[in-house]
């Protein structure tokens, strides 16, 4: 009987209990930062998107006259939102052209609207900057929410090119 012990191959169960908790190990360390890279992912939108917002209101400055990066209505920028953003943009529109500013805090149609999550991206960012726009320059801004918390992702770009993201929803995830 003993000789028939000897040849048989197999696991113990504690050999295996302790392969599933290994397992289980890695995947609570991995499953939250893959969530994370996720997230940071999506705000790529944002930053692309603000680029492009930049370009269109470099453009409608050198062509205006008198120069001006405040426009009278929001379609004179020239850029509108591709796809199914989750971000609402944010430019500002001053009603008398080249006016002293800082303008009206304005959304290019077809971004994101309503609130979800607790999160109204119906309305303008204004955590670190204020959208503005006048004859010497703009803020323009992006809200959104890309991981359905309470949490907002705002981000802004201003005239120089400098982007920033005022609050992260990504860091509310960690």
């Amino acid at each position: 009987m003993l000789k028939q012990l000897k040849g048989q191959k197999g696991f113990t169960l504690i050999e295996l209990m302790i392969v599933v908790a290994i397992i289980g190990i890695l995947a609570a360390i991995a499953i939250p930062n893959f969530i994370a890279y996720q997230a940071k992912s999506k705000q790529a939108e944002a930053k692309v998107s603000l680029g492009a917002i930049f370009t269109s209101a470099v453009a409608f400055q050198a062509e205006t006259n008198p120069q001006t990066y405040a426009p009278s209505i929001i379609g004179l920028i020239g850029y509108v939102p591709s796809g199914t953003p989750r971000y609402s943009f944010w430019y500002a529109i001053d009603a008398a052209a080249g006016g002293p500013g800082p303008g009206t805090p304005t959304a290019f149609p077809g971004g994101a609207t309503g609130t979800v999550a607790l999160c109204n991206v119906g309305t303008a960012p204004a955590v670190g900057a204020t959208v503005a726009a006048s004859q010497t320059g703009f803020t323009a801004g992006a809200k959104g929410n890309i991981d359905g918390d309470a949490a907002c992702d705002e981000w802004h770009m201003n005239d120089r090119r400098a982007l920033t993201n005022d609050k992260n929803d990504v860091s509310e995830v960690l």
